[in-house]
């Protein structure tokens, strides 16, 4: 049996940015969640959270295909009756486009404690301006 933080101090935590400019939003989201999850790494295990963190900038112009601009719908319920408010993929990008990458990835990721822990190490900005400077990101390209 392999000792769990033995396996997490072998491991080196990176941070990779994406620029989501002209991507498709699925793709995208694929992408992203592959290397939140650790997938992308030889000594992977699904147990443990082994991913890096990732900066997508410039959110605000991703692509989708098809009719998903008008069809696609994000749903959120207040509660009370007659509580549920729906908007399109069109009004979600002008208003929040983070939470439409955000969504998408959280939707590709396991929903466990380590599907969780990696989300946290998601950081995505409308422009071209981030935080996270420090970290040092390197370029991931999609």
């Amino acid at each position: 049996m392999v000792n769990k933080e033995i396996v997490k101090k072998e491991t080196s935590e990176k941070w990779h940015m994406v620029d989501a400019d002209g991507k498709i939003l699925g793709r995208l989201a694929g992408a992203v969640s592959r290397v939140l999850y650790g997938k992308n790494k030889p000594i992977f295990r699904k147990d443990l959270c082994m991913g890096d963190g990732v900066i997508v900038i410039n959110a605000a112009k991703i692509k989708v295909t098809g009719n998903k601009p008008l069809a696609k719908t994000y749903d959120r319920y207040s509660g009370y009756p007659g509580g549920l408010k729906t908007e399109t993929l069109e009004t979600m990008l002008k208003k929040k486009p983070e939470y439409v990458i955000l969504h998408a990835v959280k939707g590709m990721l396991p929903r466990n404690k380590v599907g969780k822990a990696a989300l946290k190490r998601l950081k995505v900005y409308a422009g071209k301006e981030h935080q996270q400077s420090a970290q040092k990101p390197e370029l991931l390209k999609i």
